[in-house]
């Protein structure tokens, strides 16, 4: 399984950015999709999540900023970010669970994608 990112870049407060991530590979199902991010010496953390039935969990920092989206047909999750905070800048990771066996998933990461955010 493939995990391709895109959208990151450079962004001035209160702007806005939309990542985009692809998985490709041999999928049977996805359980959860989502964006982590990990900013210079601090741990990733989670930013947003989604689970194949449309449930959503983002983290406190983002709520009502931050949009978590997904294409199903596409196996593409989606993150629209506005009224980005120069505290949002850090490397953004995609993140999706698979579902590998009745019993079994296994989580996967992509390469990661910068988001900074500076006048």
């Amino acid at each position: 399984v493939q995990l391709q990112a895109s959208g990151g870049g450079l962004v001035q407060p209160g702007g806005s950015l939309r990542l985009s991530c692809a998985a490709s590979g041999s999928i049977f199902s996805i359980e959860a999709m989502g964006w982590y991010r990990q900013a210079p010496g601090k741990q990733r953390d989670v930013v947003a999540l989604i689970t194949s039935g449309g449930n959503t969990h983002y983290a406190d920092s983002v709520k009502g900023r931050f949009t978590i989206s997904r294409d199903n047909a596409k196996n593409t999750v989606y993150l629209q970010m506005s009224s980005l905070k120069p505290e949002d800048t850090a490397v953004y990771y995609c993140y999706v669970r698979i579902v590998v066996s009745l019993t079994a998933t296994r989580d996967y990461w992509g390469q990661g994608t910068l988001v900074t955010v500076s006048s």
